[in-house]
């Protein structure tokens, strides 16, 4: 296998966070959802595994204490998990049906705050947003520190409480009638929220 910092493009005394920025950016380019029907299609393929197993490798090597850099432990987004950062790309994508498939794949009891955060961001993507409140309420449970978790949480909080004047969609209530001002609030929601996942935190503009 190569260098796995040189399959990132990245240096060995590269940040946790740099590191983890470098595997999305490769993984949104070579992703094979991106080359259906392609001749290049194998190519990404086989592309797509190096990364994956570069990136694994350097968490793993990381965790052992074995190579430079700072690990941050419980930080301001992620886990160091090369699945989760794989569902985030997807989600950053819009590709929501696959990233929630990823999700349903994992154990009940292995789900941590990452997993939850992630389940809302998909609901939240969805518009499902009071199923969005509750997965990120839990994230935040399990991992109080986590910056990233709390600010979905207060965001979430924030439309709730002032200005949201229609109740939130759930998953089993998507019928039914929108008036001009359930749609006003769900456009105001969506324009007070930075893009979900795509710039790594859900923060207010």
């Amino acid at each position: 296998m190569r260098d796995p910092y040189e399959v990132l493009g990245v240096a060995k005394n590269a940040s946790d966070e740099e590191i983890k920025n470098a595997y999305r950016a490769l993984a949104r380019k070579y992703h094979p959802d991106n080359y259906v029907d392609n001749p290049l299609s194998d190519l990404a393929s086989e592309k797509m595994k190096e990364i994956n197993d570069a990136y694994d490798a350097i968490v793993n090597m990381r965790k052992g204490g074995s190579s430079g850099g700072s690990s941050k432990g419980s930080s301001n987004e992620g886990s160091g998990n090369p699945t989760y950062a794989h569902i985030r790309s997807l989600i950053s994508n819009n590709m929501l049906d696959e990233a929630q498939r990823m999700l349903d794949e994992f154990p009940t009891n292995s789900r941590d705050a990452e997993w939850y955060f992630l389940s809302g961001s998909v609901l939240y993507k969805r518009g499902w947003y009071s199923n969005a409140y509750s997965s990120f309420a839990t994230a935040v449970n399990m991992d109080p520190n986590n910056y990233e978790y709390r600010q979905a949480l207060n965001n979430m909080q924030r439309h709730q409480n002032g200005g949201y004047s229609g109740p939130y969609r759930t998953g089993n209530n998507m019928g039914g009638s929108c008036d001009t001002c359930d749609c006003c609030s769900s456009l105001i929601c969506a324009d007070c929220c930075c893009e979900c996942m795509g710039g790594d935190l859900i923060s207010c503009c």
